[in-house]
């Protein structure tokens, strides 16, 4: 029998989850916490950072704040720099931060807004896994988590932009997969609407549905 206390631990474990500030990257911080993994933080709002780091040391973590936008080259580097250098490895990446600057059909989108999307929800995750690799996980082995959408898998109206960058990074994440096994497991988890700060957009006008 399956000893539901145990199961599930991961004591010793380095995590880097970004936008673990807020809604599923917290959760899925805190539940890292929970399973004895220490936890580094990325995300870009220095106050919001600061409730994190002492939110989950209060649940008995080892944590940093690591302050940036997982879409920056130079605060990817120095997150998977500090992760190592702080917190002794880097077992595991969470590339949960996402961004959707804009709303609408796609003729209607600023090129702007198009390259963030891009630069957070694609080009981030694919620097967080280099980064990873070359500083850890190539001699020693992890896992990569990449958190897509089930809009990856079908149009809808709306976020369009979004849908396609999280598409491309569903294909990024079999892509991964393929060349860095079997010393790196890379995976993707894709929810569907999740009432979070950032879903308020879509929330909000229909609560019920």
């Amino acid at each position: 029998m399956i000893d539901a206390a145990t199961a599930f631990r991961l004591d010793g474990r380095v995590a880097l989850v970004t936008g673990g500030t807020r809604g599923i990257g917290r959760a899925i911080a805190e539940a890292y916490v929970g399973a004895g993994v220490a936890v580094a933080v990325l995300a870009r709002k220095p106050e919001e950072l600061d409730e994190t780091e002492a939110a989950l040391r209060a649940l008995g973590g080892r944590v940093i704040a690591i302050g940036g936008s997982a879409g920056d080259p130079d605060a990817i580097h120095t997150a998977v720099d500090r992760c190592v250098e702080e917190l002794g490895a880097l077992d595991i990446l969470v590339n949960n931060a996402a961004a959707n600057p804009a709303m609408g059909p796609l003729v209607d989108h600023e090129p702007s807004a198009v390259r963030k999307i891009l630069e957070v929800n694609l080009e981030g995750p694919w620097l967080l896994a280099r980064a990873a690799w070359r500083a850890w996980m190539q001699e020693h082995g992890g896992t990569i988590l990449n958190v897509v959408s089930v809009g990856a898998q079908r149009p809808s109206p709306f976020i369009g932009m979004y849908n396609v960058s999280k598409a491309a990074l569903t294909h990024l994440t079999a892509q991964l997969a393929l060349e860095l096994a079997p010393n790196v497991r890379v995976n993707a988890v894709a929810p569907g609407l999740v009432k979070t700060n950032f879903a308020r957009a879509l929330c909000e006008p229909d609560e019920a549905a």
